[in-house]
């Protein structure tokens, strides 16, 4: 049974862990409106081997290409990652980016999009050019105007609908056009008229636009320029913050100040919270992560200092990656409790994606093998050993209990899954378990693209589910020597009489 909230008046040092846990399960019930500017990003994977002879630039021999939403749809994508449903009003252009676009915030799972479009518009579009995990350069292409009146017409009129079936609202401005002129404030009575709260990203030097606001999240640099104010001590920050706050009747004001963590303003009481990062790849889209774990925390209840907090912790997980990124819920429940130990290595499909992407940005070779593991015995652990052997990180996809039920009998498994992961997970061979709910890993396997899939030699190749989609795309399908004299299913018999 969910518990309450963490109490608004109480200390933040009188809530437990166990509190802020529960508190992220409440994400789930989250609804959350978001409207602004939303971008393409484009990322360019390649390896640089030569200086080009028609200049002194890097040649980069292109490998693949990644597409996602990025600028306000990427507030989206980290509120869906914690498990919030997403109402998503914005503007794109009538070009092929702005139809990727559509797609891909189309096919997240929890969102209704209303992307509207706008003829003769370019969709913003930012393309990073990438090799061994350092950015060479960035290409922008976008229009920096405001949307047509009369668009803005309609999409203050889709959200003024959309903002009585959800929590808060979030407005993500990047100053592309779709928050200009009086859009911001005509959104914002909207939703205090249903009494909803309005979380705003901020952009510009012009705060007035948000006035009323019920939290605004400038960092450091936009603090100072929003306020004309220096922002270069404690102090600083602080009379920057309530000067800002009393002029446009913001009620609080989360101020981001990278190594040095966050600062709350919320109404006249303030909270500090340290930087939460181990370590800093990639600060792309932080505040995007900070908005969102905000904006879902308030839209389940939570108190505004909790929410900051968990905004905090979400900041420094995503600053670890590299690349345009979310958070997860297991993420920052792995942050609450680090205890957990091997059982960090067992996340959700999506996860297991996002770790996958991550150590090839790294050059690493990625392994992938599957089954039940349902009693662990030597046999397993050779296959495993020798997977292992052949790649650089091992992913395991483990079949869920109901999928072993239908390929084994309703008998078994005699471990549930989540204990079959968690001893997969202390296995130094094995770097990351996911569950799959289907008979076969195909749909896994397509989705993680490893550079090697590992079965046992009681298989041929061409037995091996998912091996001719591997070798379509350039993998390697290897089978492993088995020991014999161990299964599962006799060690089952014998166990039964």
């Amino acid at each position: 049974m969910q518990g309450p909230a963490p109490d608004a008046d109480r200390p933040l040092a009188e809530i437990s862990l166990a509190e802020l846990t529960d508190a992220l399960r409440a994400f789930r019930r989250a609804s959350v409106l978001v409207v602004g500017d939303a971008m393409l990003d484009r990322y360019v994977y390649g390896t640089v081997r030569r200086i080009s002879p028609e200049a002194p630039v890097p040649v980069l021999a292109v490998e693949r290409e990644v597409a996602m939403p990025g600028g306000a749809g990427n507030v989206v994508r980290n509120l869906t990652a914690l498990g919030a449903a997403v109402a998503f009003v914005s503007v794109v252009g009538d070009d092929q980016a702005g139809s990727d676009l559509t797609g891909l915030i189309g096919g997240q799972p929890g969102v209704e999009p209303w992307l509207l479009v706008q003829g003769g518009r370019h969709t913003t579009t930012k393309t990073r050019f990438i090799a061994s995990g350092q950015q060479l350069m960035r290409a922008d292409q976008e229009v920096v105007q405001p949307i047509h009146p009369r668009l803005a017409d309609r999409m203050i009129k889709i959200a003024g609908d959309a903002v009585a079936a959800t929590a808060v609202l979030v407005l993500s401005d990047y100053d592309k056009g779709v928050l200009r002129g009086e859009t911001s404030r005509r959104l914002i009575d909207a939703a205090h008229a249903a009494g909803r709260r309005v979380v705003v990203d901020p952009k510009g030097r012009d705060f007035s636009r948000y006035a009323g606001a019920d939290i605004v999240t400038p960092n450091r640099a936009e603090l100072a320029e929003a306020t004309g104010m220096p922002v270069d001590s404690e102090e600083a920050i602080l009379a920057a913050m309530r000067a800002l706050q009393a002029e446009h009747r913001f009620g609080a004001v989360l101020v981001t100040r990278s190594e040095d963590g966050m600062t709350l303003l919320d109404g006249a009481r303030v909270h500090h919270f340290p930087a939460e990062a181990a370590e800093v790849h990639d600060v792309s889209g932080a505040g995007d992560t900070v908005v969102a774990t905000l904006a879902a925390g308030l839209a389940a209840g939570l108190s505004l200092p909790v929410a900051s907090r968990l905004s905090n912790l979400a900041a420094g997980i995503v600053v670890g990656k590299v690349g345009t990124a979310v958070v997860r819920e297991e993420e920052l429940a792995e942050a609450l409790a680090p205890e957990r130990g091997a059982l960090r290595k067992v996340v959700s499909r999506a996860g297991a994606a996002e770790q996958v992407e991550r150590w090839r940005r790294r050059g690493w070779r990625v392994g992938f093998t599957n089954g039940c593991f349902d009693l662990l015995h030597p046999g397993h652990v050779h296959l495993l050993e020798q997977a292992r052997s052949w790649c650089d990180r091992l992913v395991v996809g483990l079949n869920s209990d109901a999928s072993v039920k239908r390929l084994k009998g309703a008998a078994r498994p005699i471990q549930g899954e989540a204990a079959r992961a968690a001893v997969l997970a202390s296995l130094a061979t094995v770097d990351c378990v996911t569950v799959f709910e289907e008979d076969t890993p195909v749909e896994l396997i397509r989705l993680l693209k490893p550079d090697v899939l590992v079965k046992g030699a009681d298989y041929t190749v061409d037995q091996v589910v998912g091996g001719e989609l591997v070798r379509d795309y350039g993998g390697e399908v290897r089978l492993a020597e088995l020991l014999p004299g161990n299964s599962t299913t006799a060690t089952v018999a014998r166990l039964r009489g």
